[in-house]
């Protein structure tokens, strides 16, 4: 799998749910795709890799706002 592919599978979520919890995403990552695109960012959490996530942004061309203190992308 791609990293290509996994943004895209981001982008679909978060399309149909209108919410995409970092966390949930995280674990969908590590299930299906591979531990490859997860790293441990500074606070010590699990993140999604900054390959996916430039790829995320450039899919959802600002449709998507993250939500900091939530961990989460909201549709708009």
């Amino acid at each position: 799998m791609t990293a290509n592919e996994i943004a895209e599978w981001m982008l679909n979520e978060l399309k149909s749910a209108g919410i995409l919890y970092q966390k949930d995403a995280v674990d969908y990552i590590v299930k299906n795709f591979g531990e490859s695109y997860i790293y441990v960012n500074d606070n010590g959490n699990q993140a999604i890799s900054k390959e996916v996530k430039k790829i995320f942004k450039k899919l959802h061309g600002g449709r998507a706002a993250w939500e900091r203190d939530g961990f989460f992308w909201g549709w708009h």
